[in-house]
């Protein structure tokens, strides 16, 4: 593949909901492009997209595919992206790198929430937007809906570029350019010129002065001219849709069918002519410069400088670093550095990716999308640069990982293997998180949803080869006392010799502080107890709290003032001590009105106001206490406290309730006393795991 300079890159990202066919599409680019031989299908599993073994599998995509296209004199980098609201990381990271946002819409479906994401993200991301309406041949098919839905929902900078037209049988057979007021049939399988069907020639004649509207407005000179009634050049209003493209004043629409090929070569045409080249899209962007914010132009006469989008992580062929040139140009002579790492390394080989495949290329200009192999210490979201250049991108932020699971290993020692396979699959996907709970000894793995981490439990399996299991987290509950209590602990151990004598009266009472297991005070009077035998008090006080009498649960919010005592000249021992203070414990707590103490989150839920109602009765369903709601932008969020073994699985049931539109955040926010049924269940339930 030869190189392109950055007035010939074009990035566009593929988005939209599962099964819009954003991967067919681009398997049809490919092959109408002659990059392909083969038009590869998602149901037989042999698209150049979707290659890795779960996603044929499963028959989605799952990663970023980069699909570089080269049509007329121009290469096109397509980056196919998950529909699967799992692995929107791999969509965000992919928006990263690309100028223009193409979204896929069902024409059966017509708008999805996958559109109100796609077109949330590009907005988020300031993005120019692109539609295709894809599977115009199924007999579901409707254009007039799905446009004016989409018209409803993102207002009239949604302006069609083409319509359909159908047969007397109602068959989807060409399209219209409002444009050129040009239509075309298909014909043995191609596109051909032919009349204007009659009864479209009103449609295409309002339709055509609401685009050259809009077009107009990208100008004072043109908008002039269109308030005067002079006719817009075809050229005016080519200028016009550019320049509204790329201030996102105008979202064009096409339609075909990507399976049929219908509408492909088009598609690549308006991307050429209309959206604008890697060179114009970011001319400005923001990086840490020797620590200050410094704006850089995308260029290559600046110095090089790149930004790390994907790390694919493969136990046979090794880690490879996919990367956007930000600025500069990068050939294979050079050595980058990774500022974050404090790390050199140098280029060797540099390829630019078409799914699997790598093609090794000598150089890549500014704005265009590269891969590197084998660098040791560059992560996803790091920039590379010249040593000199002392260059850092900000990283984009990602979705929260709000679903936690434990897991474990089904064999024998295969602890560290499993440890070494999620710093892998980390590697390639950020948003897993993971983390070894230092009191219930489990290893937790966070995500977004079940379908993320069902496909690491598989990934594990088979790249890997370890077998794993997924578990509820135990929920670290906490016991403490409500009153106040005074006992004698004694211990005494004599057969004959040099025996054991420890005697303590202990006070326990609430400390008000629950952020400490314990406090611990003396006040002896008279030396009952000698001073060298209070640190062992303290020490057997300490090894109880870590186990309460309720359910074993660890102790917190103690107050333990030992208060007097008495000892044998020849008996006593610090041990003798220790072990007093665990009688007085047992004996003690039980008499202070002992209780289980559940840990709250604080939640934060995100949503469209309609679901509003259903959102706030499961939170009560959940013992949750709403504090507030209040307008974020055009969604609502209800803050709210809920015990943390409600919160199990939200992830999912959100996404349930809310359509995937709904999105939470959480942290601990602190122990509160559990209601008594509450408590019944988790004394049983320890009791039960006790006896197994």
């Amino acid at each position: 593949m030869k190189s392109y300079a950055a007035n010939k890159v074009r990035n566009v990202v593929l988005l939209g909901h599962s099964g819009s066919g954003k991967t067919t599409y681009a398997e049809a680019a490919l092959f109408y492009s002659g990059a392909t031989k083969r038009f590869g299908k998602v149901e037989e599993g042999n698209t150049v997209s979707d290659y890795e073994a779960e996603e044929i599998r499963r028959k989605v995509s799952i990663n970023t595919s980069v699909l570089p296209v080269e049509w007329q004199e121009t290469k096109i980098n397509f980056l196919d992206t998950p529909g699967y609201f799992d692995f929107v990381a791999e969509s965000k990271l992919a928006m990263s790198v690309a100028d223009t946002a193409l979204i896929m819409v069902s024409a059966k479906s017509g708008v999805e929430v996958g559109t109100e994401k796609a077109w949330e993200y590009s907005e988020e991301m300031h993005l120019p937007k692109m539609i295709f309406i894809n599977q115009m041949d199924d007999e579901n098919a409707d254009f007039e809906k799905t446009l004016a839905d989409l018209r409803s929902k993102f207002g009239k900078s949604v302006a069609p570029l083409q319509i359909p037209f159908n047969d007397e049988n109602g068959k989807f057979v060409g399209f219209i350019n409002l444009i050129k007021r040009d239509a075309r049939k298909k014909v043995d399988g191609k596109l051909q010129p032919c009349e204007m069907p009659e009864d479209k020639k009103d449609e295409v004649e309002v339709l055509r002065s609401m685009l050259i509207e809009v077009a107009a407005e990208s100008s004072d000179e043109l908008m002039e001219k269109f308030f005067n009634d002079i006719e817009l050049t075809e050229e005016e209003i080519y200028d016009g849709l550019t320049y509204g493209i790329e201030n996102h004043t105008i979202a064009p629409v096409m339609c075909g069918s990507a399976t049929l090929g219908y509408g492909v070569k088009l598609l690549l045409n308006t991307i050429v002519r209309f959206t604008p080249p890697a060179l114009e899209a970011k001319p400005n962007f923001h990086a840490f410069h020797d620590g200050k914010d410094v704006v850089f132009c995308s260029s290559d006469d600046e110095r090089f400088s790149a930004f790390v989008f994907k790390t694919i992580a493969d136990p046979y062929i090794g880690r490879l670093n996919l990367f956007r040139v930000m600025t500069g140009k990068l050939d294979t002579t050079m050595s980058v550095y990774n500022e974050e790492k404090d790390t050199v390394e140098k280029v060797g080989h540099l390829y630019v990716v078409r799914g699997k495949e790598q093609i090794e290329v000598s150089e890549l200009h500014t704005g265009d999308i590269g891969a590197l192999a084998k660098l040791s210490n560059t992560s996803t979201q790091d920039t590379l640069s010249l040593k000199e250049a002392n260059i850092v991108i900000p990283k984009i932020s990602l979705p929260e990982s709000v679903l936690c699971m434990a897991i474990r290993p089904k064999g024998k020692g295969d602890e560290d293997k499993l440890s070494a396979a999620l710093s892998k699959i980390r590697e390639e996907d950020p948003t897993i998180k993971m983390e070894v709970n230092k009191e219930t000894k489990q290893t937790l793995i966070y995500g977004i949803g079940e379908q993320q981490l069902d496909v690491m439990v598989n990934k594990l399996k088979t790249k890997y080869k370890i077998e794993v299991e997924l578990m509820d987290p135990i929920i670290p509950y906490r016991e403490t006392i409500k009153s106040k209590a005074s006992v004698r602990g004694r211990y005494k151990k004599q057969s004959g010799g040099h025996g054991q004598f420890g005697d303590v009266v202990m006070e326990f009472e609430p400390s008000g502080d629950m952020s400490v297991p314990y406090i611990f005070e003396e006040k002896i009077f008279g030396g009952s107890v000698p001073k060298q035998y209070f640190p062992a008090v303290e020490k057997g006080l300490q090894e109880c709290v870590q186990s309460g009498v309720l359910a074993g649960y660890p102790v917190v919010g103690l107050k333990a003032t030992l208060t007097d005592g008495s000892y044998h000249p020849v008996d006593s021992s610090e041990m003798a001590f220790k072990m007093a203070t665990s009688v007085a414990f047992k004996e003690g707590m039980p008499q202070a009105k002992p209780t289980i103490l559940e840990p709250i989150e604080h939640v934060e839920v995100l949503i469209p106001e309609k679901y509003m109602g259903d959102i706030m009765g499961d939170i009560n369903k959940r013992r949750g206490r709403i504090l507030s709601m209040d307008a974020v932008g055009n969604k609502k969020c209800i803050v709210a406290e809920v015990p943390t073994s409600e919160m199990h699985k939200y992830a999912t049931d959100l996404r349930s309730m809310t359509q995937s539109r709904g999105d939470y955040r959480h942290h601990f926010e602190r122990y509160e006393e559990a209601p008594m049924e509450i408590q019944k269940k988790i004394i049983a339930m320890r009791a039960e795991e006790k006896d197994k």
